[in-house]
């Protein structure tokens, strides 16, 4: 197959495309240097130089592929439309990739009791309303195949170019810079959680199997932040975890990251990933970070 990767050089985006290349597929990735296209090339991944805003280069390689897996931006719609126009009764593929935050709440680290399913979702956010707009837009377009694919807390070591994830590695930076490891207010809200070699090959099988307008969370777990900084303290043979203020974890990390994405409860599960034969096999979180920083 022949397939059109943004974020190429992504945790996610890298790590698909590295393991589409070993599995025989061909890849072209969008990349935006010369350092990147050299950390492509690397992987058998074939490099192509622009940017999401250059929407008639997207609109050339999607016509040019079997099938396009957006991993770049979950929020870019002008890139988005620009693919999907491109698309447009062709009947091929469009993996599009989202990600649970789209129902997380504003909990402070208290622990929410409410867990979804794709058939039961929240009203979302303000902060979220355009993202679950542009899934909504993707699957609703006629005569492609579309498929939302919508990760939870995703951890593990780059299968492609290097790269990491977003939510675990600020936890663990901080906790090397400081000597603690943080949790944001009582730290008992929950994040479902997945392994990076599960995702890929979840995003594998949808493209040989999935149903057109498929939506689906993507989980395996799920673990509390007052945990996941215990694992850290432990891993790093630190004191015990601290807590630390929204306001402070705000002008750390930014008010949408640290309220719905650190502190906040995302607690989901799929219905219809295991009818693609999607067995997750990769280690818990909590076994990933003791083996990460032993």
């Amino acid at each position: 197959m022949k397939i059109f990767v943004t974020g190429s050089t992504g945790f996610i985006g890298g790590s698909f495309a590295a393991e589409a290349v070993r599995r025989g597929h061909q890849v072209r990735g969008l990349v935006r240097s010369d350092e990147k296209a050299e950390a492509c090339r690397a992987f058998g991944i074939t490099p192509v130089r622009g940017t999401l805003t250059d929407h008639d280069l997207l609109a050339d390689e999607a016509r040019r592929s079997d099938a396009v897996v957006n991993a770049a931006s979950s929020d870019d719609r002008p890139a988005i439309d620009a693919l999907l126009k491109a698309l447009r009764g062709s009947g091929k593929t469009m993996l599009h990739t989202s990600g649970t935050s789209i129902v997380a709440d504003d909990a402070n680290g208290e622990l929410g009791e409410a867990i979804y399913d794709e058939d039961h979702l929240p009203t979302p956010n303000a902060d979220k309303a355009a993202r679950v707009a542009l899934d909504q837009a993707i699957l609703s377009e006629p005569e492609i195949r579309s498929i939302v694919l919508c990760n939870s807390m995703v951890y593990g070591d780059a299968m492609g170019p290097d790269a990491h994830s977003v939510q675990l590695p600020l936890l663990i930076h901080y906790a090397r810079e400081t000597g603690q490891a943080p949790y944001i207010g009582r730290g008992l809200s929950k994040w479902s959680t997945v392994h990076i070699a599960d995702v890929v090959d979840l995003y594998l099988l949808a493209l040989d199997r999935a149903p057109p307008r498929m939506f689906a969370f993507v989980e395996s777990g799920e673990a509390s932040f007052r945990d996941l900084a215990q694992s850290i303290a432990n891993g790093l043979r630190l004191d015990e975890p601290v807590s630390i203020t929204l306001d402070k974890a705000e002008a750390l990390w930014g008010r949408a990251r640290a309220r719905y994405s650190l502190a906040s409860n995302s607690r989901v599960r799929s219905l219809r990933t295991q009818g693609l034969g999607w067995s997750p096999s990769g280690p818990g979180v909590h076994q990933w970070i003791k083996d990460h920083l032993s």
